[in-house]
């Protein structure tokens, strides 16, 4: 971890007092402001782009079972021969006895030669392979490309999460601090009541208790808010300052759970990246099935061979060749017929994971609204449960100036309203990571709709640029045209899916409330 990283995450824990001059930035930042933030920065999401275009790769690979292939390849030798007296001596007679001696020393031969050779082979017609790997290799790339979207959209959701849950806690802070302000107040007032003898030592005492346990809850909304700062850090690569509060996400809500059923079938990410895995698994049965079929191919070469020592041009000989050469499997143990009914299988799972992703992706949809409607209808009700508190808080007070309530009842009615406000918090925090939970199943929680004004990632750039690259030959295309149509069985071409055109206007700051009127 470096230095100014480990710096970030440590400046989430911080101290009340400290809060504002350790990390506030000058200007307040919105939640656009973070997404496009993490969207440019978060590694998760720039790793997934990098295994991207590591994925794109393998549509080169596949398509240069097409292209030619061209070698050079030399050799030198050297050799030398020894041979001692004694192996010099021959047998004449039969006898089994060396007859005839040969006088002299160890014979010493030697001999060099290179050579240098260029070969070139050309496949014609592959029977259909390469072009069943090509579109499986296309249909993985859909497949990734939506991957890419599962996963910018999981960190889309960590932001909006750690967003809404920072802006939670720091009103959470806030009433915890007031209500620290309101039960320190409390114990003053009833010091000076027991003073004068209005009140028992047990006032005093329940005015003490609840300041302590207010007092405690104070460090552990602090706490909370660290964490929760800490997870903002890690998810935009930044500490969070000033919050706006969240814009509105009802642009892209739909009105009905319906609608939103039939959106995320067409665009969740999670369910068009299993049918492709299906397209590419169907491709690899028919790649499985064209081997049984013939290849064609034309191969040539041309080698220059001679002495390497001395050098001489006139004592090489060259030699050049030219072929075609057609191979037809006729028997191999049945392993061409095995992996046939092993393709078949993974296709049949991957279709039926087709069904159970699709009710994966329903499911996602019927939890994720009914948080948001349960949501919805929490935040009605602490909102009159506020505003009722509160007037009873304030009656209650009242009320012990007269003495018609006791120092316990003031108390009482002050945590109810520290209580209620603190669920109206959480409820509306639940509402707005409920409704970004909704889009997400939905396939619509994406940088396009939420931030369409900042710079947005092509995932098929890359792609384009590798269409024709080093490696291309002209004649690649009628002979990939010729593997494709000629293949038995025929070839499954990959289809990709329409995406939802993007919805405006993108994440807006809300609206500026109007200041109340003075009272009269």
């Amino acid at each position: 971890m470096s230095k100014s990283l480990r710096g970030r995450l440590l400046a989430a824990i911080f101290s009340v007092g400290a809060a504002g001059a350790i990390a506030a930035p000058a200007a307040a930042e919105t939640l656009a402001d973070a997404i496009a933030m993490a969207y440019e920065s978060n590694p998760t999401l720039q790793a997934q782009r990098a295994t991207q275009r590591a994925l794109d790769e393998t549509y080169v690979q596949a398509r240069s079972g097409w292209r030619p292939t061209l070698s050079l390849t030399g050799s030198a030798n050297y050799s030398e021969t020894r041979t001692p007296r004694m192996a010099l001596m021959v047998d004449t007679n039969g006898d089994g006895v060396p007859d005839t001696q040969r006088p002299g020393t160890t014979t010493f031969s030697e001999s060099n030669s290179a050579a240098a050779g260029l070969s070139f082979s050309q496949p014609i017609w592959t029977g259909g392979r390469v072009a069943s790997a090509v579109s499986a290799v296309q249909s993985d790339i859909l497949a990734g490309r939506e991957n890419l979207r599962r996963i910018e959209s999981q960190v889309i959701g960590q932001v909006v999460q750690a967003y809404a849950d920072v802006r939670r806690d720091q009103e959470a802070l806030r009433i915890r601090q007031e209500n620290v302000s309101v039960l320190q107040r409390q114990l003053e007032e009833s010091d000076a009541r027991f003073e004068v003898g209005e009140i028992t030592r047990t006032d005093v005492a329940q005015s003490q208790a609840r300041l302590a346990a207010a007092q405690s809850q104070l460090q552990v909304a602090e706490a909370q808010l660290g964490n929760s700062r800490s997870n903002y850090a890690a998810a935009v690569g930044r500490n969070p300052g000033t919050l706006e509060p969240e814009p509105s996400l009802a642009f892209l809500l739909p009105p009905t759970v319906d609608e939103a059923f039939t959106v995320a079938e067409s665009y969740n990410p999670q369910l068009r990246a299993q049918q492709f895995a299906e397209q590419a698994s169907r491709a690899r049965v028919a790649g499985a099935r064209a081997e049984r079929m013939p290849t064609v191919s034309v191969n040539s070469g041309l080698t220059f061979g001679g002495p390497a020592e001395p050098f001489d041009r006139d004592l090489y000989s060259r030699e050049f060749t030219a072929r075609a050469t057609v191979t037809v499997p006729l028997f191999n143990g049945g392993l061409t017929t095995s992996r046939i009914r092993q393709s078949i299988e993974r296709n049949n799972a991957d279709r039926i994971n087709i069904e159970t992703q699709r009710r994966t992706v329903l499911q996602q949809v019927t939890q994720s609204w009914n948080q948001l409607i349960a949501a919805r209808a929490n935040i009605g009700s602490t909102a009159e449960q506020v505003r009722a508190a509160r007037i009873a808080a304030e009656g209650t007070r009242q009320e012990q100036q007269v003495g018609l309530r006791t120092t316990l009842d003031v108390l009482n009615a002050e945590q109810e309203l520290r209580n209620a406000e603190l669920s109206q918090v959480s409820a509306r925090r639940d509402e707005y990571v409920a409704a970004a939970s909704v889009l997400s199943a939905m396939g619509r929680l994406e940088a396009r709709n939420l931030i369409p004004t900042e710079p947005q990632y092509d995932a098929k750039a890359n792609y384009r640029k590798l269409r024709i690259t080093w490696g291309w030959v002209p004649w690649e295309e009628p002979i990939s045209i010729i593997d494709r149509t000629v293949a038995v069985p025929p070839i499954p071409q990959p289809k990709d899916k329409p995406v939802e055109a993007p919805i405006p206007p993108g994440l807006q700051p809300p609206p500026v409330q109007d200041a109340a009127p003075p009272p009269r």
